[in-house]
């Protein structure tokens, strides 16, 4: 278990906006960052980072809170996962308590797992160095493809025996779980009558040197394996199978590697191999990375999003090879993204064309020879219709196809007029296939909606069939049949609302002294007459005049995470004169944190838009300070009245208890006339 001591270490070193940038593209706004929201697909930034205040806002998903949290959120991380995380980044030292059984018992199954990747890992790498078999195949075949000591080194790169249970045997040995060993894909479990246990265990990816791959943020998912042999039974790489920890749809090869470089450069390579990706590294191309051979996903695509909207693909000079691949990358399109194409020499992949040029060179090639997607296409396609009238039609269709995936429709239209200067095609004709390709999409989303709606009507009506012998239900029951038009508003809870408004006051303002104005009741002439309002002023802290108030009137919070913070602030009161909103943004309870994230970043929702060089200025809050606090206190009372009439008035006691309950209903009344009065002066 990690001391407390560490994990404050952690929170006062970790800066938010730091943490964040490894995952996000961040830019400044005022005092500010924004960024794309990490959690949902969007193109205008909802994504809000304050370094003031250490914390974090997404205003597409609802979530916020710390560093912590952040990596919790993204990584899905455990608490001790994240700590331990931002520990090894600020190079924290990290204090170990002793966990008891039940403790280690409970451990996550998640970091067990992690763990175990993280043993494998560092055993490849051990066997690749010092094995008398690892170095004679695994790292001479690393050499042969130009790999330096040094790069093998970055990359983790190993080797695994050619050895039924070597690597089991070891893991087992070193008293991890074959569950884990299991689950991880490491070793492939399979039943056996003959063996004493029932069950006979072999390394996965025996033979082959690895390729650990890596989340973001650095830990280890999942291994490539590469045979070496001839052996045309086997495939020639091999992944780890999908689990907990381990996605292959959702995981790019060098992310981890790339990603800073990547938002530095504002531009992301993408390859096809492991091999690709660790020799334009060593060329000194680091923003790149592969989808291991994989058809590209939709959520690799969020990945490279997050980071920049600029992505380059990288072709070998394989023509059948690109013709196949481009039809995937539409789905990049539709995300928003440019999309540029780069083709090298017949024969040569990103791999080999590296190893033969210099730094400059591959530099200047992938500058000078990245051409636009779109442009690309219709290049590429001509080829093949040539003059055949037919093959152009199909042609066209296909390019402007790829054109409506694109969301920004000035961009489209720049397509279309190039696309009809490239292929000598009037300008009309492209725009009427993409209207009629836009219109074919609504139908059959239409469709699909009517379909889905018919099903259910359908079950519904089954149902409840009714009796043909019986007249229509309108004709039985013609009240029914009198539908009220009237707009259905959903009920505000106005309890919780100025409730709400208590504790956004308290952590924004609790420990502002203020000058407050007020209005109270004159003294009292005789039995039936009050004199007027007067002014009042006087002088006060924020949090002791809410205090006071509460009090004085013994409210209690109905809400009851409200109730929780409140508490948690005039505990901080009662110790430290004042309010330490640092400690509720790092709460344990993560509803507390996130509750106090969201009431602190509110404020800061307008700074997305900008909104003071557009000539529109927001006016501080902080001017009516005094008409904020008592507005929220004496709305709060005036809803709770209400709330008593109420009770009061559907009591249903015997008469004698009436003309006491009437009494109370006059007097509550007479009370909330009085803070109405109140309101409309402080108003």
């Amino acid at each position: 278990m990690i001391s407390r001591e560490t994990i404050d270490r952690v929170f006062e070193t970790a800066r938010v906006e730091e943490v964040i940038g490894e995952f996000v593209q961040l830019k400044k706004a005022g005092s500010n960052f924004k960024g794309l929201s990490p959690f949902s697909d969007e193109r205008t930034p909802s994504f809000m980072v304050s370094p003031v205040k250490g914390i974090w806002k997404d205003f597409s998903t609802g979530k916020g809170g710390n560093s912590i949290s952040f990596l919790m959120e993204h990584e899905h991380y455990s608490y001790p996962e994240a700590i331990r995380w931002l520990a090894k980044k600020y190079n924290i030292e990290i204090d170990e308590i002793e966990q008891t059984d039940e403790q280690k018992q409970q451990a996550d199954e998640r970091e067990s797992m992690y763990l175990v990747s993280e043993f494998a890992r560092d055993y490849f790498k051990k066997i690749l160095h010092e094995n008398q078999q690892g170095k004679a195949i695994g790292l001479s075949y690393f050499r042969e493809r130009g790999f330096t000591d040094e790069i093998i080194d970055k990359f983790q790169l190993g080797y695994s025996l050619d050895e039924w249970e070597a690597f089991t045997t070891e893991a087992l040995n070193k008293g991890y779980n074959l569950k884990y060993l299991e689950s991880t894909g490491l070793t492939i479990v399979k039943q056996d009558l003959l063996s004493s246990t029932g069950t006979k265990q072999f390394d996965r990816f025996k033979g082959r040197v690895m390729f650990p791959i890596h989340s973001m943020s650095g830990r280890v998912l999942g291994f490539g394996g590469r045979i070496l042999t001839n052996d045309k039974k086997a495939a020639k790489y091999l992944n780890s199978p999908d689990s907990d920890i381990y996605h292959k749809s959702n995981v790019l090869y060098g992310i981890h590697y790339a990603k800073q470089t990547i938002a530095k450069e504002d531009n992301c390579f993408l390859v096809e191999g492991y091999t690709d990706v660790i020799q334009f590294y060593q060329s000194g191309i680091k923003n790149v990375v592969s989808s291991s051979g994989t058809a590209l996903t939709e959520n690799q695509i969020r990945l490279i999003n997050r980071l920049t909207k600029n992505i380059t693909i990288l072709f070998d000079g394989d023509a059948a090879g690109i013709r196949a691949s481009i039809r995937g990358i539409d789905l990049i399109l539709e995300q928003g993204m440019n999309v540029k194409v780069l083709t090298f020499p017949d024969g040569d992949d990103p791999d080999s064309f590296a190893k033969k040029v210099s730094e400059e060179e591959l530099k200047e090639y992938l500058k000078n020879n990245a051409q636009d997607f779109i442009n690309f296409k219709v290049s590429l396609l001509m080829e093949d219709a040539q003059n055949d009238p037919v093959k152009k039609a199909g042609l066209i269709r296909d390019i402007v196809i790829s054109i409506s995936k694109i969301p920004d429709r000035i961009q489209q239209e720049v397509y279309i007029q190039e696309c009809s200067r490239i292929m000598d095609i009037s300008e009309s004709v492209l725009f009427n296939e993409l209207a009629q390709l836009k219109n074919k999409s609504i139908r059959e989303e239409a469709k699909k909606s009517k379909n889905s709606n018919r099903t259910y009507s359908s079950t519904k009506t089954q149902q409840n069939a009714p009796d043909p012998n019986e007249p229509p239900i309108d004709v039985l029951y013609p009240e029914m049949m009198q539908v009220d038009k009237t707009p259905q508003v959903e009920k505000v809870n106005e309890l919780r609302k100025y409730e709400q408004e208590i504790i956004k006051i308290l952590l924004l303002y609790g420990n502002n002294e203020v000058d407050f104005v007020d209005f109270v009741a004159g003294e009292q002439v005789d039995d039936n007459e009050v004199q007027a309002l007067k002014k009042v002023e006087f002088n006060n802290v924020v949090s002791q005049e809410v205090y006071l108030s509460l009090q004085e009137d013994e409210i209690e919070f109905t809400d009851s995470l409200f109730k929780e913070i409140y508490f948690e602030v005039i505990h901080q009161l009662n110790q430290n004169k004042t309010i330490l909103v640092d400690e509720l943004v790092n709460h344990s309870n993560t509803e507390i944190a996130n509750m106090v994230t969201s009431v602190l970043m509110d404020d800061e929702k307008h700074s997305m838009s900008d909104w003071n060089k557009k000539g529109i200025y927001i006016k501080p809050k902080e001017n009516d300070l005094s008409k904020m606090v008592l507005d929220a206190i004496y709305n709060l009372r005036r809803v709770l009245i209400e709330k008593k009439i109420n009770a009061l008035i559907s009591n249903e006691e015997e008469i004698k208890e009436r003309e006491i309950i009437l009494e109370s209903i006059m007097n509550y009344t007479q009370l909330k006339q009085r803070l109405f009065e109140r309101l409309n002066r402080i108003m």
